[in-house]
């Protein structure tokens, strides 16, 4: 069986023998939509839960989108003529709009990065600015005690419109929705208390109900007042399948039904062998996001059994945090034992990391340089079938390998 994997803008390819192959766990198949751009319209004219948003906008507002950074797929000079359409016929002209990018704690953008995220056209008309993470102000305190501060520049506008795409994620159960304000445009501080309860055992993919950061994330939302969104479900080539618009609640509500049709996958056996692709770029940009794809793929795997990812890896790490974890010698094993006692954000996703090569161990195959290769505490490869080798040569000739093209998008659920 020859498989082809998205490896950052390229393909590559896993063969595995037929007597050990289990299957391939894709999403359910849905068309993308020719026209997406009508997609768009067709979900701002139709807002869940709440009236259309050039009736909810007023002459002379000020206006923020809130859109996402590089290291995320969507597809926001798709999402955002149409928003600027729909406020231009409420009567907010485009000099009262700002575009923020949600970085979180994430790098700033070059200004060729911003153009190609929103598009020239947009990027011509409105003001196109990273979110400053050292500009922000306290606007409060959650029920779990978090201190919330928040951009200046979204706390200044009269209307405030979140964009971003709905997906799983493995600590706040789904992007999307009031996600784009937490973190996207808090100050480390909070960012750093709202990742504190990913210790949470509730704090998993596909989980909302129950799922501290999540729910903190929602509380948040509602503090700062999020007036509309707009939310792009996309399929593995990262083209748009279905976009939901509307109050920030609800739309999103509806939205995750939707994920939870087409991306959540029943699985009958776990497997000895699990060959994974975040997606392809920009899933893969980096380590640090790639990881997502291993925390759900790990859930189709046995106990002992092994993760093969492979991602490229363009920008190395990621998170100078995370790559310092990874790479300064630090068994599994003590980065375990660290997050239990001590959470340091970056070092957060090392030690998950860690906590499933301890159970189910993980092999790499990347772009990352051989030297910083040799540092990490995992199996390094230069191709799939080198890694799958050396993984049916520890697991014996009758293991059987499950592969998962789409390993950000995909979550694998057990129901043997």
């Amino acid at each position: 069986m020859k498989i082809s994997l998205n490896y950052g803008s390229t393909l590559t390819y896993a063969e595995i023998p037929e007597k050990n192959y289990m299957d391939t766990l894709d999403p359910i198949f849905v068309e993308e939509q020719d026209d997406p751009v009508l997609e768009v319209k067709r979900a701002i004219n139709n807002p869940i839960g709440s009236p259309a948003l050039k009736e909810l906008v007023s002459p002379g507002q000020k206006a923020v989108i809130i859109a996402s950074d590089i290291s995320r797929p969507v597809p926001s000079h798709i999402l955002l003529p149409p928003i600027l359409e729909e406020l231009n016929k409420g009567n907010v002209k485009d000099n009262q709009i700002n575009v923020v990018f949600g970085l979180g704690i994430h790098r700033k953008h070059t200004e060729e990065e911003k153009k190609k995220l929103v598009g020239q056209e947009v990027y011509n008309r409105v003001l196109c600015i990273d979110h400053d993470i050292d500009d922000c102000k306290e606007i409060g305190k959650t029920k779990r005690g978090n201190h919330v501060s928040v951009s200046r520049k979204i706390l200044e506008s009269d209307f405030i419109i979140a964009t971003g795409n709905l997906e799983f994620h493995y600590h706040a159960g789904f992007s999307g929705g009031a996600k784009a304000v937490a973190p996207g445009v808090c100050n480390r501080e909070t960012i750093i208390e709202n990742h504190r309860h990913l210790l949470d055992p509730n704090a998993r993919s596909g989980q909302i109900k129950g799922n501290p950061v999540r729910e903190e994330i929602e509380e948040i939302g509602s503090m700062v007042g999020i007036d509309f969104m707009v939310n792009a479900i996309l399929n593995g080539k990262n083209r748009i399948i279905r976009v939901v618009a509307g109050d920030v609640t609800a739309a999103h509500k509806e939205g995750v039904k939707f994920i939870n049709s087409i991306f959540r996958r029943e699985i009958n056996e776990l497997a000895d062998i699990v060959v994974v692709s975040p997606g392809g770029f920009p899933k893969d940009i980096n380590l640090y996001q790639a990881h997502k794809a291993v925390e759900n793929a790990s859930q189709a795997l046995k106990k002992g059994g092994i993760l093969i990812l492979a991602a490229e890896c363009r920008e190395s790490l990621g998170d100078l945090l995370f790559a310092e974890a990874l790479t300064e010698g630090t068994s599994p094993f003590d980065l375990v034992e660290e997050f239990k006692h001590r959470f340091v954000l970056g070092r957060h996703a090392a030690s998950r990391m860690a906590k499933i090569h301890v159970d189910k161990e993980i092999f790499i195959v990347s772009d990352l340089p051989v030297r910083m290769r040799e540092k990490l505490f995992f199996k390094s490869f230069s191709s799939v079938d080198s890694a799958l080798d050396k993984a049916l040569e520890v697991k014996g000739s009758k293991a059987r390998v499950l592969v998962i093209p789409f390993g950000v998008s995909t979550l694998p659920f057990y129901c043997g």
